[in-house]
């Protein structure tokens, strides 16, 4: 009868065991990626862009919504593809993104914003000058 070694058996255990981990783990991982971000990218925006919008002198009661969100094209490849939908009361049918940019972790707004004309229904995107724009804010179309 064949016989083999107890540390070769270990090896090939050890190297099975690897090899469903990465079969079963990997796939998984650009499926859950794909679906909703890099995690990584939505902890780093949960972090800045809160704070940002604090210093801008926003408080928790100012704003409808402020959660991260993952556009499904390319967006400027100097910032993060993850960006952060934030919607005010008092301009309740604007949606406004933030962004953050890779060198230096600087939060930004863009200039896009989502207006959204009936109940549920985003119907284009404006650049114009609104209530909560911010100067020096950053075409997310641009540097693609």
């Amino acid at each position: 009868m064949f016989r083999i070694e107890k540390s070769v058996r270990t090896i090939l255990f050890l190297f099975i065991i690897v090899a469903v981990v990465i079969i079963i783990f990997i796939p998984i991982g650009i499926i859950y990626a794909v679906n909703n971000g890099n995690p990584y990218t939505q902890w780093l925006m949960n972090q800045h862009v809160p704070d940002h919008l604090s210093e801008q002198g926003y408080k928790d009661r100012d704003l409808i919504e402020s959660t991260y969100t993952e556009p499904k094209y390319l967006i400027n490849h100097d910032y993060y593809q993850g960006q952060y939908k934030v919607t005010f009361k008092d301009e309740p049918d604007v949606f406004y993104y933030y962004g953050l940019s890779k060198e230096g972790k600087h939060v930004k707004q863009f200039c896009e914003k989502d207006v959204k004309i009936h109940s549920n229904e985003v119907s284009y995107d404006i650049t114009e000058e609104t209530k909560h724009s911010e100067a020096g804010c950053v075409l997310w179309q641009e540097n693609r």
